[in-house]
């Protein structure tokens, strides 16, 4: 959702950003609100009973691990907790997950859970917990985010993560535009809702709880 140069002012008819944001405020731009997902995924994790929260997330100057790592730091805050070390910055890969479970261990980090900026993240600090004896979520719960089906089904176990509507994100999108279309524009920047998807990775059966 990095802004992006303008480019409504030059064509002939109106123009709606979906999923990018315009450097124009003039020009109408609807974005998935990643600070509010990331703020959900830190809330769950506070509500199930975790206060030692590792944060791991993709490259540092990526828009989005910036503002998904901001926003879990300025939640915990307000919970008056401190994020479980530093967050993590890497790639957007399981490998960095895998990796980043090593950082957090060889430094002796103490971690009952991690919510990672993406699911591809997650599934791979799932494979090192596991790995290393450290169950999910009976030991440490982990969150995902983007809700990629084909990560958060094929984790073990499946993966708790954001979704960010990217379909009702679309569907608003082009409501605006008819709308502009008919004379009523809404200039600026517009923030859709994620929403999260619990499973069982931050979910203890009552079994095993």
């Amino acid at each position: 959702t990095q802004a992006r140069a303008p480019i409504a002012a030059s064509l002939p008819v109106p123009v709606v950003y979906a999923f990018i944001s315009s450097t124009d405020p003039d020009d109408c731009s609807v974005v998935p609100d990643e600070a509010g997902g990331a703020r959900k995924a830190v809330e769950h994790l506070l509500a199930v009973g975790r206060g030692r929260i590792a944060h791991v997330t993709g490259p540092e100057h990526h828009y989005s691990a910036q503002v998904r790592a901001a926003a879990a730091a300025d939640r915990l805050a307000e919970a008056g907790l401190s994020p479980a070390g530093p967050a993590l910055f890497g790639a957007w890969s399981e490998v960095w997950g895998r990796q980043a479970v090593g950082m957090l261990l060889a430094g002796g980090t103490e971690f009952d859970a991690v919510f990672c900026g993406s699911d591809q993240i997650a599934r791979g600090v799932a494979e090192a917990l596991r790995s290393v004896g450290r169950r999910v979520p009976q030991d440490v719960a982990l969150v995902g985010f983007d809700n990629w089906g084909v990560m958060t089904e094929a984790s073990q176990p499946p993966l708790t993560s954001v979704d960010m509507d990217l379909e009702g994100l679309g569907r608003v999108a082009a409501e605006m535009l008819l709308a502009a279309i008919n004379g009523d524009p809404a200039p600026g920047r517009h923030a859709h809702p994620c929403r999260l998807v619990v499973r069982e990775s931050t979910s203890v059966p009552p079994a095993h709880a």
